[in-house]
């Protein structure tokens, strides 16, 4: 275990998300997310770019998307999640919905 961050994001376990990526230098970032009917199905990318949430997450393994981590949900749906980190304003929680 890591000395530094004993085993910790934040204040979150490591093992919280099933791949951490590492992003291009080039990498887009999440500025919305897109829903139906309360659930995310996608996101608006840096570039205005609309990908759905399957293909988020290819992007995100590929080193596309930068700030996010990969989770898997209790269905076994892989999914994106925000990397920990003292702002809450770049949560993807926090971050507008459009349609």
């Amino acid at each position: 275990m890591n000395k530094e961050n004993d085993g910790m994001i934040g204040r979150l376990p490591i093992n919280i998300n099933k791949e951490v990526p590492t992003p291009n230098s080039d990498a887009e970032s999440i500025k919305a997310l897109i829903k139906k009917s309360g659930e995310v199905v996608g996101y608006e990318l840096s570039n205005g770019e609309r990908v759905s949430k399957e293909e988020g997450v290819q992007m995100a393994k590929n080193g596309q998307i930068s700030g996010v981590a990969v989770g898997v949900s209790k269905k076994g749906e892989e999914y994106l999640r925000s990397l920990p980190d003292q702002s809450e304003n770049n949560n993807l929680s926090s971050l507008p919905t459009v349609e």
